[in-house]
């Protein structure tokens, strides 16, 4: 007796859940509307055109399929791209050579920097999407060390790195001259407060070192310390790197008249793509697909995103963003390959 699984408001069986799967599949690699004939010839089904073809009605009429021109064949709608996702699609694992091309290319990252655009790069080109990718956030890090740099006698480059690689630098004008010494005095003051600390947190021991230096250092400190809290706790500066959107054009979306440009307008404003990467969970790979996009010039695209970090922490968000018509087994896949070789790197780091 055949399976029949419950869908939205609907049953559909075993057959008809096959169907779908196939029409995805080709539509995905062929970007040709599938029609009954190219099924049973292509998919082993073992049943006649006939009954793919009021398969297909049935799965139009419950909204899965669309047909775009008359006497054409089918292709998916968003309803049908998320069933497919949720039920029916098998993730693809990379293969081991995907893996060690993946590893390699990661191995080579030099700096904080140097992992972020090689990871977009990697993203874009192993996707063939818009890859995305947020730099660490600093209301996630940690505070490894803060640098007390001398240029002159009255003014100083204050240099915080935290945990997750990233650096921020301010020049810092002093009331009056400064010796060496008292430097590395106030510099041994503020590692020892805030060294392993969460950046958000650091507020109140930030404020105590007015209090914990000699007199005659105070004045200095007091500068400092505003210096310090619009770098450590009220800068809400977040980053982005983006790659691939050339891949858009490849992608067919051009077919489309007047889909590309607001699509690319929209990956020029980085409030979007914090909005749609920045919030990523390490253990949640989420795909918003067309209208389940809250930005409305997105919803011809799909969207794909996950957090990564060292361990189980979490410090960004990245991703890829093409249409509707994606890969999506292996393009899970991959983001999730790559979020997890990401996360490797920041832990040796």
């Amino acid at each position: 007796m055949r399976r029949t699984g419950r869908v939205g408001g609907m049953t559909l069986d075993d057959r008809k859940l096959e169907v779908l799967r196939a029409i995805v599949e080709d539509y995905v690699a062929t970007q040709e509307p599938v029609g009954s004939k190219a099924l049973v010839e292509r998919h082993r089904l073992h049943v006649s055109s006939a009954t793919v073809r009021n398969d297909m009605a049935v799965l139009e009429e419950e909204g899965y399929l669309r047909q775009p021109h008359t006497s054409a064949g089918r292709v998916p709608t968003d309803k049908g791209y998320r069933l497919f996702v949720d039920k029916l699609s098998r993730i693809k694992p990379l293969t081991p050579a995907e893996r060690r091309a993946i590893e390699r290319f990661m191995a080579g990252a030099v700096d904080l920097n140097d992992v972020v655009h090689r990871t977009v790069r990697l993203l874009a080109q192993l996707t063939r999407q818009v890859a995305v990718v947020q730099y660490p956030s600093l209301a996630r890090s940690r505070v490894r060390h803060v640098e007390l740099v001398p240029i002159s006698s009255t003014r100083l480059m204050v240099v915080m790195i935290t945990d997750t690689g990233r650096v921020e630098q301010r020049l810092v004008e002093l009331p009056g001259p400064i010796e060496t010494d008292d430097v590395g005095e106030i510099r041994q003051l503020i590692n020892e407060q805030l060294c392993g600390l969460w950046l958000a947190e650091t507020t109140d021991q930030v404020h105590a070192m007015q209090e914990q230096v000699r007199s005659e250092l105070r004045v200095h400190m007091d500068t400092l310390v505003t210096v310090l809290l619009e770098t450590l706790v009220e800068r809400g500066e977040e980053r982005i790197a983006l790659a691939g959107t050339a891949n858009l054009a490849r992608s067919g979306m051009l077919d489309f008249s007047g889909t590309i440009r607001p699509i690319l307008e929209a990956l020029e404003e980085e409030v979007i793509l914090l909005k749609l990467f920045g919030q990523a969970e390490r253990s949640l790979t989420r795909v918003r697909i067309g209208d389940e996009n809250e930005i409305e010039d997105l919803r011809a695209t799909s969207v794909v995103t996950t957090g990564y970090g060292p361990g189980k922490t979490v410090v960004g968000g990245l991703g890829v963003l093409g249409p509707t018509r994606m890969d999506y087994p292996a393009t899970i896949a991959t983001v999730r390959a790559v979020a997890r070789y990401v996360g490797e790197v920041l832990a040796q780091s």
